[in-house]
């Protein structure tokens, strides 16, 4: 390519626009010999200067915002919708049936597919929201979900709780929202009390949003209590009573009907009209197997109505709520975290209540005490390697030296642009660790020869190597920015 494309000077002249390019660039190179000449007369004040700036980056990067991986707009919405408990199944599929037509309403929603469980209670159900590809649309998905918000809380009965579907997750836990922050405890009574607690401190935080606990405590329950003595007069059994229970409210198969072309299974069962209510117990007979005739089942059965949780999660050995939340339009994850720990700290819960962060929230607090001694192991490393590549101790410091004022425009340019310090960030740095690195190499290996090859002093050939060097500079400088 350059032996085809390349010519030698002289033999073509040179256009309009690549003269202008010099003499922009001749300026350029003035402007910068000028200020590297005071900047040499000035080694003190240099020094101060380059001190000043290694503090700097320190303060600014731990002011910058935290967070774990950007949130990407992937065109998908999940929803998660939860009604009361004790809901029934044409309950719940006539609310959330409700709620897909009004997502699908929304002009940047393609379609909606949604269904109940798979929980082992009817009260929950997700919702899968496909949105129109991003040139179709005007909206982001943050934009949509924040839109969709206050059309879905008027419907009565049910909440859909949305989160935009991630490429990049940590932890399997399906929650509500985003980030999860469990409780556990052994003793299930404390937990429900301080996950209560918990679930409203969290709820007045400002860096949240769509707080909720995957707690649902206030289901209906109906105990029976047998009088055995009572029972045990007209030889009615426990067994008895329970598979009497079965009979009405169960799936007991009786029979098979055989056709030709199929088979059908009769399953006996009350008239399902009578079966959302607990008096219809006063209504069933049990045969009692001294006389053979019916016993009503109130003659020693007693209902005692009250509320329980459908179930009870565990993490581990031990049972558990999990706290989920999104977070709050311009926080970082960072600052979310701190404000529930914070929280935590200040709340007085009992020893016996253990909470931590899982999911992604758990990454992002293993990544943030890992950062610095990352940054600080690729520093390490470029110094072994340019020691051995000079052979001197003092050479490395030179060109490292040029790191912290690169590392307080990254971190500044982060927080202008309300962007958080996150994996791809610190990657980012890293790179830029190694351009600023190669950068102070070009000039440090020309003055290194022109001082031991022409006798230069010290200061003229770091001088010479500067404005020599600067064109190559600038130029892979702008590539790897406009690449």
């Amino acid at each position: 390519m350059c032996a085809r494309f390349i010519r030698a000077r002289g033999t073509e002249t040179p256009s309009q626009f690549k003269q202008r390019a010099e003499r922009a660039y001749e300026q350029v190179l003035g402007f910068y010999d000028r200020t590297l000449t005071w900047v040499l007369e000035h080694q003190r004040m240099t020094l101060a200067v380059t001190m000043g700036m290694l503090a700097a980056t320190i303060a600014l990067y731990v002011a910058a915002p935290k967070g774990f991986f950007p949130q990407h707009d992937t065109g998908l919405i999940i929803g998660v919708a939860e009604a009361a408990p004790d809901i029934s199944y044409t309950a719940m599929s006539s609310r959330i049936e409700t709620l897909a037509r009004i997502v699908m309403q929304d002009p940047d929603t393609d379609n909606v597919y949604y269904w109940i469980g798979p929980n082992p209670t009817l009260s929950q159900g997700r919702m899968m929201i496909n949105l129109k590809p991003a040139h179709q649309r005007k909206a982001s998905a943050a934009e949509i979900m924040a839109r969709l918000k206050p059309k879905v809380a008027a419907v009565q009965g049910i909440a859909l709780f949305m989160q935009v579907r991630q490429d990049i997750q940590v932890g399997g836990r399906l929650s509500k929202t985003q980030y999860q922050y469990t409780l556990q405890d052994a003793n299930t009574d404390e937990l429900a009390r301080w996950s209560l607690i918990m679930l409203k401190k969290l709820q007045g935080l400002k860096e949240l949003r769509d707080v909720t606990a995957d707690i649902q405590a206030s289901a209906s329950r109906a105990t029976l209590r047998i009088d055995r003595d009572t029972a045990s007069r007209f030889g009615i059994t426990a067994q008895a009573i329970d598979d009497t229970l079965y009979d009405a409210f169960g799936q007991r198969q009786v029979a098979t009907l055989f056709t030709q072309l199929n088979q059908y299974k009769v399953v006996l069962e009350l008239d399902p009209r009578f079966q959302l209510d607990t008096s219809v117990l006063h209504q069933l007979y049990v045969r009692s197997p001294n006389s053979g005739q019916l016993v009503p089942m109130s003659a020693f059965v007693r209902i005692e109505n009250s509320v329980a949780p459908i179930s009870i999660n565990h993490q581990g050995l031990f049972p558990s709520v999990t706290l989920s939340f999104n977070l709050a339009p311009g926080y970082a994850l960072g600052d979310a975290v701190a404000a529930v720990q914070a929280v935590a700290r200040g709340a007085g819960k009992p020893d016996s209540l253990f909470a931590s962060f899982q999911g992604t929230a758990q990454a992002f607090q293993a990544s943030l005490t890992s950062q610095p001694y990352l940054i600080l192991a690729a520093v390490i490393a470029v110094y072994i390697v340019l020691g051995i590549l000079y052979e001197s101790y003092v050479h490395p410091l030179t060109i490292i030296s040029t790191l912290p004022s690169a590392g307080a425009g990254a971190l500044l340019a982060l927080i202008l642009c309300r962007q958080d310090l996150s994996v791809m960030g610190v990657i980012g740095i890293l790179l830029l660790i190694g351009i600023v690195k190669k950068n102070a190499i070009l000039m440090i290996d020309f003055a290194l020869v022109a001082q031991r090859h022409e006798n230069m002093p010290p200061r003229q050939a770091i001088h010479q190597a500067c404005l020599l060097r600067f064109r190559p500079i600038m130029m892979t400088t702008m590539a790897v920015l406009l690449s």
